[in-house]
């Protein structure tokens, strides 16, 4: 498992194992593809523990986001309030089954109501890596609730009293194996519909347009690259 992983995908011919490989029949070239940021969000709902009827609070709506939103639905949740700082994300957050969203920059506030009684929510997915996004929620969970840390920006300054006092349990998640599998059977069935993700298709005479818009979270979640006519 290297870290930071090995690219080569944009090649012609790529060798594998076949144990690590998995049968996307059905599933078109962008929906496999995105069976590996789906795996993330889903290896993320298995280290949360039971999560029926759990109250979720989700920071940070790019890929990992919204598709943890998608993963913790799948798995019970009863309530999803997403955050972001773009009103862009936040709508793909609500097309993909959050009940709330909420525009932090609009309005900072917004989650204070939530930290009454000693807090709401049962789960917290921190999916930005910003230690702001992640101190300024401890307060919104409920005492003994779950962090999970998908989000990767660096090492972040934690307010471990307020962590122990509450009793919560901070998780982290990274990458994730058996779920690749898994992630895949769930689309083949048609349980969980991740091409609303795929918000453009830029031919390979395009790629560098592709790269640029894939990073402009005002307007793009997942850009895909298409390498030949369908």
């Amino acid at each position: 498992m290297p870290f930071p992983h090995i690219q080569g995908a944009f090649r012609e011919e790529l060798i594998a194992d076949v144990a690590q490989c998995v049968d996307a029949t059905g599933l078109s070239a962008g929906e496999a593809a995105m069976a590996e940021p789906l795996a993330v969000t889903l290896h993320a709902t298995a280290r949360a523990g039971q999560m029926m009827g759990k109250r979720v609070l989700v920071t940070g709506c790019g890929p990992i986001g919204v598709l943890s939103i998608l993963s913790a639905r799948r798995a019970g949740a009863a309530e999803i309030v997403a955050t972001d700082l773009s009103d862009f994300t936040l709508s793909m957050a609500r097309a993909c089954g959050a009940d709330e969203v909420i525009n932090m920059a609009q309005t900072p506030g917004a989650l204070n109501r939530y930290e009454a009684d000693k807090g709401y929510f049962d789960v917290l997915y921190e999916c930005t890596g910003v230690a702001q996004a992640l101190v300024g929620r401890i307060a919104a969970l409920r005492p003994r609730g779950v962090i999970l840390q998908l989000g990767l920006g660096g090492d972040m300054g934690l307010p471990m009293m307020a962590i122990t006092a509450k009793e919560l349990e901070l998780r982290g998640s990274f990458r994730f194996h058996p779920e690749s599998a898994t992630g895949i059977a769930l689309m083949q069935k048609g349980l969980m519909d991740v091409k609303p993700l795929i918000t453009q298709t830029v031919p390979l005479s395009d790629a560098e347009q592709a790269f640029k818009l894939a990073s402009d979270r005002s307007q793009a979640m997942k850009a895909q690259i298409q390498f030949a006519e369908a």
